[in-house]
């Protein structure tokens, strides 16, 4: 089994969550998004970021609005709906709940690097 492998669905699976959290601090570009989960170390590229938002935007979580670029073509800026910050509020739930498990089950782990 490859560490790489296991890291990145790890990474993949908290991404829905990282995402709507960076959308519910204020409206995001998507190019502003991926900048901040690379700052995270939740590296993503343009491939696995624009479809995770259009299916957000499917379900109803997320809106969008177009404005004005200084330096070429209109941006499309994200924002969570009211579902969104719901949806948002329950996973951030879940992610203390899953967390503190985790932290249980593995404080007593010790690991014996050679």
């Amino acid at each position: 089994m490859k560490l790489e492998n296991t890291k990145a669905q790890m990474r993949k699976g908290l991404l829905e969550l990282c995402v709507l959290s960076i959308i519910a601090e204020k409206e995001a570009y998507p190019s502003d998004i991926i900048k901040k989960l690379k700052e995270s170390k939740l590296i993503v590229v343009e491939g696995t970021l624009y479809p995770l938002l259009s299916r957000l935007k499917n379900s109803g979580l997320l809106a969008y609005s177009w404005k004005e670029s200084k330096s070429g073509p209109p941006r499309k800026y994200y924002t969570l709906t009211k579902q969104g910050e719901e949806f948002l509020g329950a996973l951030m739930d879940t992610w203390q709940e899953l967390s503190s498990a985790v932290n249980q089950s593995t404080k007593s782990v010790v690991i014996n690097e050679s």
